[in-house]
């Protein structure tokens, strides 16, 4: 018996009603019966994914981006890539790699780039820092440099070497003043060594 129009136009689903449903729960439920109820569940929307963890390096404690969390310094003065030992309040060992786009470059030396002996040792300053500003027994506050003893350096850095810096901590006065022992190595060999002092500005 054919259908009068006012039928068809009954069995045509309203803009915006349960007919139009996903094609997922349309899948869930398919299999029931008429007059059974689909499962809640079948009509609830899939689950967003979850973001997969940031990988860490082989050989990373720190990662750089967790050592901008750690320490103040930006670019172009943040030097230490990754931390690969580290021991709170005792020692760190880092990384520093040395790249020809780094904006000191431009002038020291044109035609024979040289890494700055000012620069080691700020870099070798700021693992120390990791050491100093993680202690959980000091006031939290800037650590800036205090003095420098015995700083020599052995060898020139140039771009493409990966300076080595490993520090460890020698004292802490009063809770404001500290002092490390920090050498940088590239492959092996020495490039510079010395001792270093902070003091806590408030």
């Amino acid at each position: 018996m054919p259908l009068t129009d006012s039928a068809a136009q009954a069995l045509v689903p309203a803009p915006g009603s349960c007919s139009s449903l996903t094609s997922s729960a349309l899948a869930a439920g398919a299999g029931t019966s008429v007059g059974e109820e689909t499962p809640a569940a079948a009509l609830t929307s899939e689950p967003e994914p979850q973001a997969a963890p940031v990988a860490r390096p082989p050989g990373a404690v720190l990662t750089c981006e967790q050592i901008l969390g750690l320490l103040p310094h930006r670019y172009p003065f943040a030097l230490v890539d990754r931390v690969i030992a580290y021991e709170p309040g005792k020692s760190a060992e880092a990384i520093k790699n040395v790249t020809f786009n780094e904006p000191q470059f431009q002038g020291h030396f044109p035609g024979r780039p040289l890494m700055p002996g000012v620069l080691i040792v700020e870099a070798m300053a700021q693992v120390g820092g990791l050491i100093v500003t993680q202690m959980p027994d000091l006031p939290k506050g800037l650590f800036v440099f205090a003095g420098i003893d015995g700083v020599r350096f052995r060898r020139p850095v140039v771009p493409g070497d990966q300076l080595r810096i490993r520090c460890e901590l020698i004292s802490i006065k009063r809770k404001r003043f500290g002092k490390i022992r920090a050498q940088a190595t590239v492959e092996g060999e020495l490039v510079c060594s010395g001792e270093l002092m902070f003091s806590l500005v408030d």
